[in-house]
């Protein structure tokens, strides 16, 4: 119903702003990672919006960019996941970061959102791996072989050696695939990648 809106940004709390749009004040709820995107207030901003009508409420969620408002409207269709714990997941993670850890399988990296258990975590990635768009994460392309499985055996050493280190699956599939190809050997790819980590 209300695709975006356009005004003067006038107030900046935790999770939500406030827009003025032709004298009317439009409080709209956002995820904390796009806090330090937004301009200062008395700025003009557009915020792509998703309007939920209930019973009982009439809420507005905001996004800086339209594929934000996109993975946000595929969250909340994950059974076991509203509004709420949508945003929840979006300002613990990147559109991008969970992108990666949804086809990397990696459900400890989403189950860090507040409210989010590994059995949602699980579900949202069993639900939306088919329906993610790999060709528009903002960083560089995917390989979209590397990520089925078919990674070269150095590469997929160094995954693992990276999630022995501490790092999600996600971060390390990240920081592996933004390679260029000239690393070939294990040690030579986990230490540039870890240079991407640092």
């Amino acid at each position: 119903m209300i695709s975006y809106i356009r005004g003067e940004l006038v107030t900046i709390s935790n999770d939500s702003i406030v827009v003025d749009n032709n004298g009317i004040g439009y409080n709209i709820f956002i995820p904390t990672s796009i806090l330090g995107s937004l301009p200062h207030c008395g700025s003009e901003v557009k915020i792509h919006t998703y309007f939920l009508v209930r019973e009982d409420t009439q809420s507005l969620y905001g996004f800086l960019k339209r594929d934000d408002l996109e993975i946000f409207k595929m969250l909340i269709s994950v059974n076991g996941i509203g509004p709420k714990g949508a945003l929840a997941i979006l300002s613990t993670l990147t559109p991008d970061e969970l992108k990666f850890a949804i086809l990397s399988d990696d459900s400890k990296a989403i189950s860090k959102a507040p409210g989010v258990g590994s059995k949602t975590a699980q579900r949202c990635i069993i639900e939306l791996k088919d329906k993610i768009n790999i060709s528009s994460t903002d960083s560089s392309p995917i390989n979209v072989e590397e990520l089925s499985g078919t990674v070269s055996s150095a590469k997929t050493e160094a995954v693992s050696a990276l999630v022995v280190l501490g790092y999600s699956q996600s971060e390390a599939y990240k920081a592996v695939n933004n390679l260029p190809a000239e690393y070939d050997t294990v040690e030579e790819i986990i230490k540039q990648a870890l240079k991407n980590l640092l």
